[in-house]
């Protein structure tokens, strides 16, 4: 499966939201704290390319993020998180949650020293996977951000505001819990809390309990593409005046033996464990696996037209997505990149971009399926245009 989004952070920037069908999830947003008069200016003008006359116009439909939060290895503090990516630091270590010592990989991306206090009540927190945790810390951070602290959710209306949190695993922490139970001590010791919080919808359905939101609040499950999916269709729902307000990413917490167990029994992970913050090198022609890690990456999103009227902060504007599936293979992109290539090609038309409006640095890429899907799509795009 495909997603794709775009987002627009100043005239002359264009930021892609790329995810191959199954494979890894390329996220980028442009925080840019020092440039949002000039990002507001150019908001209000209505700036369209005259190569795009289909970029939406209308305050109510036009979408801008105006919060950023996450639960990551470097801590809950975007700017924090940021500025350690900037410097080249890598959050992968030696495991230590768990022993791993019957394992091929015992590196990942583990998180350390999380606290949930200030952000779950404590009663409710009792229970909860920590899939659901990193949601809501997450989400709250996000509403912190985009000056939606506690003392002002009431600028809300809770009926046209809503949550799409995905995760591609769930609650496997509580899935994995049940079954040890099941199997040592029969069905009676497992949580009745199992099945709820196991459930990949769960940290949409507390966050959304938590903050009284009415408006559309669900999750979707996409792999690794489950985050563009879902910004994609918050993004919608603002459009179609379902919500002035959205809530809307991504959550996994599967650093756990099964979740490692799963990946390493398909051959899927990284065994350098040895070089753990240089094992994740997908551009590599050496490379061998992924590194896994867990955490939670939350957008805020509103019409143009509700966050003026509460003076938001506004960091940047999506302009359109897309999303397909290749039809093809269960982890593996096609070769010739033809979903992909019609996937960008959709979110451009959607987003009003053109093809000479397409930024691309020149560093080589060196698989094969990229290079043939950007060939395509734009020999098929300077087709049409010629």
């Amino acid at each position: 499966m495909e997603a794709h989004a775009l987002l627009q952070s100043s005239p002359s920037q264009w930021v892609s939201l790329t995810s191959p069908p199954r494979k890894q999830s390329l996220f980028i947003i442009n925080k840019l704290p020092a440039r949002i008069t000039a990002i507001r200016t150019h908001l209000l003008s209505n700036h369209a390319s005259i190569t795009a006359p289909k970029r939406e116009k209308d305050p109510k439909k036009r979408v801008v993020i105006t919060g950023m939060g996450l639960v990551s290895v470097f801590g809950n503090d975007v700017d924090t998180y940021y500025e350690r990516l900037l410097a080249g630091e890598s959050g992968i270590s030696l495991i230590d949650r768990f022993d791993t010592s019957n394992l091929p990989t015992r590196i990942g991306g583990q998180i350390r020293g999380f606290q949930t206090h200030d952000f779950i009540d404590r009663k409710v927190d009792l229970g909860l996977d920590d899939c659901q945790r990193y949601c809501i810390v997450a989400g709250k951070k996000a509403l912190e951000n985009a000056a939606l602290g506690v003392n002002k959710r009431s600028k809300i209306d809770k009926e046209r505001a809503g949550v799409l949190i995905g995760s591609g695993m769930g609650g496997v922490s509580v899935f994995s819990d049940a079954v040890e139970s099941l199997i040592d001590e029969g069905y009676e010791k497992i949580s009745p809390l199992f099945t709820p919080y196991y459930i990949t919808n769960m940290g949409s359905a507390l966050l959304t309990i938590d903050l009284g939101y009415m408006g559309p609040s669900y999750s979707i499950s996409a792999a690794c593409a489950t985050s563009n999916f879902c910004i994609y269709a918050a993004a919608n729902h603002i459009r179609e005046g379902d919500a002035d307000l959205m809530i809307a990413g991504g959550v996994e917490a599967s650093c756990i033996p099964v979740g490692f167990g799963g990946f390493a029994a398909c051959n899927a992970l990284s065994k350098r464990n040895n070089d753990p913050k240089t094992a994740s090198r997908p551009w590599d022609k050496d490379r061998d696996g992924i590194v896994m890690g867990e955490g939670a990456g939350v957008l805020v999103m509103e019409s143009l037209e509700h966050a003026m009227k509460r003076d938001a902060p506004i960091l940047a504007e999506y302009l359109g997505g897309a999303v397909n599936c290749d039809a093809y293979h269960v982890t593996n992109p096609r070769f010739d990149g033809l979903g992909l290539s019609y996937c960008i090609q959709s979110c451009l038309m959607n987003a009003g971009v053109s093809a000479e409006e397409v930024h691309r640095n020149r560093e080589r890429m060196n698989r094969f399926t990229k290079f043939n899907t950007h060939s395509r799509m734009l020999m098929l795009m300077w087709h049409k245009m010629y």
